[in-house]
């Protein structure tokens, strides 16, 4: 089974502002909830492991997923796909300008391989999307406070 969740969000900040955060493998990783650490692997920030900790029954171990970002077009696209014992994942990110502001479209598809990995994201995926876009305002926001300082 998979599981599809599509978002879209508006940001009152330029295209390339947004893309310089959803672009960062780390930014994606920090905000998903059940990623407990991550490591990025590559000189070009292409390859990202997380360790997942997904809580299911009968999965007491952090699931190592392998990320890395399969398309990369600035200031507009960057998708990543991620494998693990337990899950595949890939997320879409698209930018798109809007009247002096920009608008990210999101989509996560999750491919359990372990029973209760699709029932948990059935559940939990769009908060974890919640999540990516609380975690871009507060960057934003950071970013403002120390452009103004």
């Amino acid at each position: 089974m998979t599981v599809r969740v599509e978002r879209t969000d508006e940001f009152d900040v330029e295209p390339a502002q947004l893309w310089a955060f959803i672009a960062d493998p780390a930014n994606r990783a920090r905000a998903i909830s059940v990623v407990e650490s991550f490591s990025i692997d590559s000189a070009d920030g292409r390859r990202c492991t997380w360790e997942v900790t997904l809580p299911i029954p009968f999965f007491d171990r952090t699931a190592t997923v392998e990320t890395y970002d399969r398309v990369r077009e600035p200031p507009t696209n960057v998708e990543f796909v991620g494998q693990s014992s337990a899950l595949d994942v890939t997320g879409r990110h698209e930018i798109a300008d809007r009247d002096g502001g920009s608008q990210l479209r999101s989509e996560f598809v999750v491919e359990g391989r372990l029973p209760g990995v699709e029932r948990y994201f059935t559940r939990k995926l769009d908060d974890e999307l919640e999540n990516l876009r609380r975690a871009a305002e507060r960057a934003f926001e950071r970013e403002s406070t120390e452009g103004s300082a």
